[in-house]
């Protein structure tokens, strides 16, 4: 549940268990053999010393990229609140970035702007709270010093109305991501009834609306003087940087920060469930009944975490997972299971879910999981099935730490909560320890026969289709009420008397020694046939990943039956000539590998990720899924009824309703691009397998394919694992239709979709705009930096959601790619300031350019420029990076080009561009809301009638 609003907030994972996601994917297997396996010999090698006032610093040397990530982790999460205060740790993560008493207002994210970080962010569980950045290592000290303001000298700068506005802020987080979600208060229900009222966890993260309304001042200052203090608080420096003048920096900007109160460890305390429960929620977004089963488990780090883990991915991951078999194949109630263990740092939760088909009873369902349980009792698991999950799990631990920050997050999540940063060699040895007799052992003890809390979600209307015997949730929704919400001025400067120090603090930091940008060293290939190859050698983890992109995706539809390359995309990797889909799946696995193959607008992607001593054999298999399909007819019908499962949960997400919405206005109906890539419920029905082969092929050919290679495998080594698929892979012409560029209106036009009740109206503003190859493309998105392209240190957000508290975030930019794409401003606004939102953005664009200054092009500037310290750190990054060169035929170093672009950049220029680009009288104007109440205002943003679309 991080600050940056471009996160997609999944409650599932952020609200509860953040930092037990992190624990999660760094335990890991090393070998796939019947005994456990020696620990990886990759290890993180840090640093670890203790201040006089109690903070713990860890230092990790990482020299792969010029680049430092500081993370400052305090053991605070709401299991600290107090009840009918909740959601202040959520409301400190928010607060913490908006002001301290020297670097000013906005302090943290106008620095991060000027010194090329990747924009500083936060998360909150309920055990703990972090602040993370990842900076070009010559700004080092500058986020120390900014860091140790927040635990010295922020306090002070919270007054009535910073409050007032960051309330606001909050509460439509917790909008967009619950109250305007379907089956967004699942996880609200269950712990309530999952853990007794004084318990810390029977409350959620985010905390309430009435809660966050009635935090006081008083109540605020009292929880960061209890919980912000030094002694409560790890501070992680992982990267390219100098120990030795690092620890004279934290010691010079942290020391005299005094140490706080003691903080006494809570006492692990599970859940408690005496009898099953069944509760019920008719869920206004809802299309689609899901069944949620929770049973009480244990905390993270118990020696039965471990194989409940395992448990849990055995019995719902995958197509041999019993949950799966029963579920989905033989029963076919719900497109896929989930099941998951959740554990936090007091106790823990094992939680399954289905989301089931259309009309389906969900008594049906818990039947069926029933059934499965009897099942495993009898069967239970197989050597070979542990082995397998252990591979995935080794993958998943590489790739939790093949960043600075990655690495950064575990030292902390250790050191935190076991007092020991070397932890991570235990925690894998204790999951390669989990025998076939543990995992049964916990699912005697923890499932069989034990009380759970079951929610049954539905739509309006159906409660037929809940489990018998509910009882009804106890959720409070929001209402609607124009004007209920305080106004705020974002321009009172708040007052306070300053903290004393004994040097001058609001001095900035000079930076250090300029980072010496290295682009990476890129091999190429052309295959015998015709295929396009691009490397990098990266062996900082033994992973490789690859893409291979096939050029034509959606373009190759008939408009009159959409769907079809998303429907191919996916049959691909269901199983192939020679091996049924279980058995591919199977062998995919047990290598420790994934490997996904998806439909775009412009292309189809496979994408792999495996160990780099499986690479041979995992592009093996990419080969036999390639040129091998098995067209399987049963995995046919269950695609068909996955895909239509979708379709209708879209139909009542207002996000989902809004693109697909915005992409009709913007390409028009007789261009392919106007449509669901998915299809319609109509056109998947109707599908054949006929359909599949006839698109594969004229479709998938080498004649149009590109594949980028990156991570611990050589030129030589990369090519050679590819030869079977470069001979056998026969080469064929492929047209790829050109649809005419959509044109921009002649005038603007607001465009009203109804949800009736909706909590946030989701907007999107734009027109059809520019190509990615056009010569003003880049320097637009220059331009549009400042606007809303630059996070927090864009205009749209600080007026928008810095200013006013309308929203929780807001972006613009553009989209082109060979063809032109929008330009597009987006965001979810809360339902009453609908029309107040859209005027401001247009006021915004109206006065842009000319308000356009100097320093707006030094920020920009300066940002774009040293970020680029950042710019092939992990391993997507360096995939892009091939993508774009493949894609567009840019030069290797296009960066460095760029770069120029950038420095002769001129105010004059920026104005001329937004005189050009950002006209608000020709745009769309999309709101997606409620109608009853939002509907009949927008006429007083001077565009004319409404249109109501969608209907």
């Amino acid at each position: 549940m991080g600050k940056a609003f471009y996160l997609t907030i999944i409650l599932f994972t952020c609200l509860s268990s953040a930092a037990v996601a992190q624990k999660t994917t760094a335990k890991g297997a090393k070998k796939t053999s019947a005994k456990p396996a020696p620990t990886s010999s990759f290890k993180i090698d840090y640093e670890k010393f203790k201040l006089a006032n109690g903070l713990e610093v860890i230092f990790h040397i990482d020299r792969s990229d010029p680049v430092v990530s500081v993370a400052l982790t305090a053991h605070v999460g709401s299991a600290r609140e107090k009840e009918g205060r909740t959601g202040f740790a959520h409301l400190f993560e928010h607060l913490l970035f908006l002001e301290s008493e020297n670097l000013g207002k906005g302090g943290l994210d106008a620095m991060s702007a000027r010194i090329g970080g990747a924009g500083a962010n936060g998360s909150t569980s309920r055990d703990r709270t972090n602040y993370y950045q990842t900076v070009p290592k010559d700004a080092l000290e500058k986020m120390i010093w900014a860091e140790a303001d927040k635990l010295g000298w922020f306090i002070n700068t919270v007054t009535e109305p910073v409050l007032a506005k960051e309330k606001q802020v909050v509460k439509n987080e917790k909008r967009q991501g619950v109250d305007n979600q379907p089956y967004g208060h699942t996880r609200y229900v269950i712990d309530k009834h999952l853990y007794p009222a004084d318990h810390p966890y029977n409350w959620q993260v985010i905390g309430s609306l009435e809660d966050l309304q009635n935090a006081t001042l008083a109540d605020v200052k009292e929880f960061f003087n209890r919980w912000y203090v030094p002694n409560n608080v790890t501070l992680v420096v992982a990267g390219d940087f100098d120990k030795a003048q690092a620890r004279k920096w934290v010691e010079k900007y942290f020391n005299e920060i005094k140490k706080g109160e003691p903080v006494q460890p809570l006492q692990k305390r599970p859940g408690v469930v005496k009898e099953i429960k069944r509760l019920y929620h008719e869920d206004n977004f809802a299309r689609l009944p899901e069944l949620n089963m929770a049973w009480v488990s244990v905390e993270q780090y118990h020696p039965d975490s471990y194989a409940l883990e395992v448990l849990s991915e055995y019995l719902s991951d995958g197509k041999t997972a019993p949950l799966y078999q029963v579920l989905v194949e033989d029963k076919q109630l719900a497109p896929q299971v989930s099941m998951s263990n959740y554990t936090s740092e007091l106790a823990g939760q094992l939680q399954l879910r289905v989301r089931a088909f259309a009309g389906k009873d969900l008594d049906d369902v818990s039947k069926a999981i029933f059934e499965t349980f009897a099942r495993f009792e009898k069967e239970g698991i197989s050597q070979k099935d542990l082995d397998r999950i252990k591979a995935g799990l080794e993958t998943q631990f590489y790739n939790s730490l093949s960043s600075v920050q990655g690495k950064g997050f575990q030292l902390a999540q250790y050191n935190i909560f076991t007092g020991n940063p070397g932890f991570i060699s235990k925690d894998i040895q204790n999951t390669l320890a989990v025998t076939t007799a543990d995992v049964v052992r916990v699912y005697n003890k923890y499932i069989r026969n034990k009380p759970y809390v079951a929610t049954s979600f539905v739509p309006k209307g159906r409660l037929d289709l809940a489990l018998e015997h509910s009882i009804k949730a106890d959720v409070v929704e929001e209402q609607i009420v124009q004007g209920a919400e305080d106004k705020v001025d974002p321009n009172i400067v708040a007052t306070y008397q300053r903290t004393p120090s004994s040097f001058d603090r609001s001095k900035e930091p000079p930076y250090g020694p300029k980072p010496e940008i290295k682009i990476p060293a890129i091999w190429n290939q052309i295959l015998p046939n015709g295929t396009r190859v691009y490397g990098i050698q990266n062996n900082e983890v033994p992973l490789v990943q690859v893409e291979l992109v096939i050029d034509g995706g959606q373009l190759m539809e008939d408009t009159a039956k959409p769907g079809v390359a998303n429907m191919v995309a996916r049959m691909l990797t269901q199983g192939t000539r020679t091996k049924t889909p279980q058995q591919l799946e199977e062998a995919i696995k047990q290598l420790g590998a994934t490997i996904n193959v998806t439909a775009g607008t412009e292309d189809v992607t496979v994408r792999v990720n495996t160990l780099a001593r499986n690479y041979p054999a995992t592009l093996k298999l990419v080969e036999e899924i390639l040129l091998e399909p098995r067209w399987d007819a049963k995995e046919f019908e269950l695609q068909k009824q996955n895909v239509v499962s979708q379709l209708r949960q879209q139909e009542a997400n207002p996000t989902a309703i809004a693109q697909n919405q915005y992409n009709l206005l913007i390409y028009g109906r007789n261009n392919i691009r106007s449509r669901n890539l998915l299809g319609t419920i109509e056109s998947v029905n109707v599908l054949t397998i006929d359909d599949l082969k006839a698109y594969y092929n004229k479709s998938i050919s080498p004649s149009v394919a590109r594949m980028h290679i990156v991570g611990a495998v050589n030129k030589n080594h990369a090519v050679k694992a590819i030869t079977g698929l470069a001979t056998r892979w026969k080469n064929n012409r492929v047209e790829i239709p050109a649809y005419p560029a959509p044109q921009p209106p002649a005038k603007s036009v607001v465009y009203f979709y109804d949800v009736p009740d909706a909590k946030q109206s989701v907007i999107r503003f734009g027109y059809p705009a520019l190509a990615a190859t056009h010569p003003d493309y880049y320097p637009a998105s220059i331009m549009n930096y400042i606007l809303g392209g630059g996070g927090f240190a864009s205009r749209l957000t600080q007026q928008l959601r810095e200013g006013k508290g309308y929203t929780y975030g807001i972006n613009s930019g553009f989209s082109g790619t060979a063809t032109p794409g929008p330009f597009t401003i987006a965001s979810s606004v809360r339902t009453n300031v609908t029309l107040e939102s859209a005027q401001l953005v247009k006021e915004i664009l109206q006065e842009y350019g000319n308000t356009f200054t100097e320093k707006d092009l030094e920020t920009t500037k300066s940002f774009l420029i040293k970020s680029n310290a950042r710019a092939f750190e992990t391993a997507n990054a360096k995939l892009n990076m091939l993508g774009n060169i493949s894609k567009y035929g840019w030069k290797y170093d296009y960066v460095k080009e760029r770069e120029q672009v950038v420095e002769n950049m001129t105010v004059d220029q920026v104005k001329k561009l937004a005189q050009k680009y950002l006209d608000p009288n020709k745009m769309i104007w999309l709101v997606v809301g409620d109608a009853k109440t939002q509907l009949p205002r927008l006429k007083d943003l001077g565009f004319g009638e409404v249109v109501v679309v969608g209907k």
